[in-house]
């Protein structure tokens, strides 16, 4: 069991720093990885053959998967880097990949110029950006997790999910921006200048990791271990590699972690995926004007991590998530009824906003969660699990979305959301256990020294 007894009251200058470095590379990673997510309802009738509407939400479906298909791939790849070589350097190859793949799509001809070689290949650049994605929130909220001591880590790791919010923010308020009729009249093919400064601006976010330091918690933990083999004249890198490879987590912590990363996607897809295709295909709304929408919708999803942030000084991080929960469900339980009396887009825009206001996931108890993994498998462990979690439940969400509501109208989203929001609250409550038990062997410790 771990339990954390040191409260850290300030942060010093090179912690700053590292937050700062953290916060701005997640801004610019998210800001790319984004650009296609939002702009999918355009990009996908010039990269995708023309279809009927169920088939177009079936091709929808499956370019936004693409993206997740090989993040755990990419989190076994990244998470050995990043347990073996460090946080850092898992950090700086991600941002990089993110904007080479940025390159390809700026400069990739459509599907009327070459075909269904242009749905693959910008299917595999999703696919890569997936890669990289798998080792971006971990690494830099492990980074902070363990680079910090104390409640404080809540609202800064909490700053990270934040950051990338305002990174999705910008990625829809340039797509909005070039996709909208005076300046896409001007400039043909303008939405690949989005690509081009996503591609630079992956280069910047690269270059500005490389002055980072390597997380305290992971280099003590090292010298730790080096230094009590070394001691045992035991062979430090072998036997290393041994102690690395049989240390992980209880398999009930694994379970709870892995449906607590299936909370969001459901969310995430309903919110900017699902009510794009009815403002489309529903309501005829052009791409530009969907986009637009999904750029308000940003700023609320943002607003409501600013408070979450904030609570979590508060209010402890595990009944943040429990609440959370139960206003999600509060929201959007009425979302069938209201629509179909009350068929605008305006209708979409307040549940659309509802539902990003109070999306239930792991923000922003997410250092919890960390601390029951141990330090030299966290990487691993932790972004295998979560991509796992996210791909399945994508893809479940993607094409369940679809088909459930073809056969059972709206009412049919909560076939997938109400068993993954009963499936999160009772992983929520056996980490609030876990909690509760450490805080309870604490005590005890403190009991006896005072005795």
């Amino acid at each position: 069991m771990c339990v954390e007894v040191v409260e850290q009251n300030s942060l010093t200058k090179e912690q700053k720093e590292a937050v700062g470095l953290l916060s701005i590379g997640t801004f610019l990673e998210y800001f790319d990885l984004m650009l296609y997510v939002h702009m999918a309802v355009l990009l996908n009738e010039l990269f995708f053959p023309k279809t009927d509407p169920f088939t177009a939400s079936l091709l929808s479906a499956f370019a936004f998967c693409s993206s997740y298909l090989l993040r755990p791939v990419g989190s076994v790849i990244f998470g050995y880097i990043g347990d073996k070589i460090g946080r850092k350097a898992s950090l700086i190859i991600s941002t990089l990949l993110m904007s080479c793949s940025c390159l390809i799509i700026g400069i990739l001809p459509t599907y009327a110029q070459i075909g269904i070689t242009a749905s693959w290949v910008i299917t595999l650049c999703r696919m890569i950006q997936g890669m990289a994605a798998s080792a971006e929130s971990t690494g830099a909220e492990i980074y902070i997790t363990e680079s910090i001591k104390g409640k404080k880590k809540y609202p800064l790791v909490a700053l990270i999910t934040i950051f990338s919010a305002v990174g999705t923010s910008a990625a829809l308020g340039i797509c909005t921006l070039l996709t909208s009729e005076s300046f896409s009249n001007t400039i043909p093919f303008a939405w690949r200048i989005a690509f081009f400064v996503g591609m630079v601006v992956g280069i910047v976010g690269t270059v500005a990791r490389t002055s980072l330091k390597e997380a305290s918690d992971y280099v003590n933990k090292q010298k730790s271990l080096k230094t009590k083999l070394s001691a045992n004249k035991v062979d430090v890198q072998d036997k290393l590699n041994t102690a690395i490879l049989e240390e992980g987590p209880s398999y009930l912590v694994s379970i709870a972690y892995f449906f607590v990363h299936c909370a969001r996607p459901p969310c995430f897809y309903f919110i900017y995926i699902y009510c794009g295709d009815i403002l489309k295909h529903q309501f005829l709304v052009k791409p530009a004007q969907i986009l637009q929408q999904n750029f308000y919708v940003s700023i609320i999803d943002l607003l409501g991590l600013l408070s979450l942030a904030y609570l979590s000084t508060v209010i402890h991080p595990l009944k943040i998530l429990r609440g959370k929960l139960i206003l999600f469900f509060l929201s959007v339980t009425s979302f069938p009824i209201a629509i179909d009396l009350y068929p605008q887009t305006t209708t979409v825009l307040i549940y659309q906003c509802l539902a990003a206001l109070f999306v239930f996931d792991q923000i922003p108890a997410t250092p919890i969660f960390y601390k029951y993994f141990p330090i030299l498998k966290r990487f691993t462990y932790t972004s295998v699990i979560s991509t796992f979690a996210s791909m399945i439940t994508y893809l479940v969400t993607s094409f369940g979305f679809v088909i459930t509501t073809k056969y059972f109208g709206y009412g049919g989203i909560f076939i997938i959301l109400i068993p993954v929001g009963i499936c999160f609250w009772f992983s929520v409550n056996y980490f609030q256990k876990l909690e509760e038990k450490g805080e309870e062997i604490l005590d005890q410790k403190q009991n006896f020294a005072s005795v």
